[in-house]
């Protein structure tokens, strides 16, 4: 799912997926989006046709296909080769809108928006993103670049991403679809975009002005689901939810209502969408 507009205003991101009750619950019914007024802003970048052809109906304008499409039945297990060719247009499919001269906010469709995450967009730097660690930071920890892990490079969240329509940013997209051609998926490295995205990062340091958005209100589901004590002390500043260190449909599905996370039934109202 994604949120675009001119780099004079204030851009949402957006994202894809090849199933739409998730974007639902990502964003396009949930009352942060609304109320902040971003809704006409989303542009979900549909994977299959059946999802197209179903937000366009609901959502006139709203849903694109960049073809061709990709196998929407193989882009859904984690680790399979279709996931990664699902996931690696991802960075093509930005570097498209940067061109036209928007700015753009990427998320995953396994997200969910508690908040607006516009006022945590400070300053005037070319990417935005946010951690992917467990590990807790102290509330006021840096803002740049984590350094490697035992990788040789950063752990970054691909799952969302702010980007200005700078040369900075889009030199790390193209770096991105770089890596991701020197590191294709095979049986034995079942990659996805991530490893690739990180070394992009890593390799254009210096060259592009990023900034690491804080922990507290954007955290990686291995910290928010899995630590309590945690949860409890930032209570208040969470804005977006990545329901991420799970892997399946059903499972992400249930871990959300059972953290009373899953949105679009009870505002369903609030949709352009309807109840899916």
């Amino acid at each position: 799912m994604s949120l675009h507009q001119r780099p004079h205003q204030k851009p949402l991101g957006a994202d894809s997926l090849p199933f739409s009750t998730v974007p639902a619950n990502a964003g396009l019914s949930s009352r942060p989006v609304r109320r902040a007024g971003r809704a006409d802003q989303v542009l979900v970048i549909a994977e299959d046709y059946d999802t197209l052809e179903r937000i366009n109906a609901a959502w006139p304008g709203h849903a694109v296909l960049v073809p061709p499409a990709p196998d929407a039945q193989a882009a859904h297990k984690f680790g399979s080769q279709g996931f990664f060719n699902f996931t690696s247009r991802r960075p093509r499919h930005l570097l498209q809108i940067l061109e036209l001269g928007y700015a753009v906010m990427y998320n995953d469709v396994d997200m969910v928006w508690l908040a607006d995450p516009f006022p945590y967009i400070v300053g005037t730097h070319d990417v935005y993103f946010m951690d992917d660690m467990t590990e807790v930071k102290q509330l006021d920890h840096s803002h740049a670049l984590p350094p490697p892990g035992k990788k040789g490079r950063p752990y970054i969240c691909s799952c969302m991403i702010f980007l200005q329509p700078t040369e900075g940013a889009k030199l790390l997209l193209r770096k991105w679809i770089e890596e991701l051609k020197e590191q294709p998926w095979s049986k034995k490295v079942k990659s996805n975009d991530q490893p690739a995205f990180n070394w992009a990062l890593l390799k254009t340091a210096g060259q592009v002005d990023v900034y690491l958005l804080p922990q507290s209100a954007f955290p990686t589901g291995g910290l928010y689901f899995k630590n309590k004590t945690w949860v409890k002390e930032t209570k208040g500043k969470h804005v977006i939810i990545h329901n991420n260190y799970i892997t399946g449909f059903e499972k992400k599905i249930k871990r959300f209502r059972d953290h009373k996370l899953w949105l679009v039934d009870e505002h369903s109202d609030e949709s352009p969408l309807g109840k899916l």
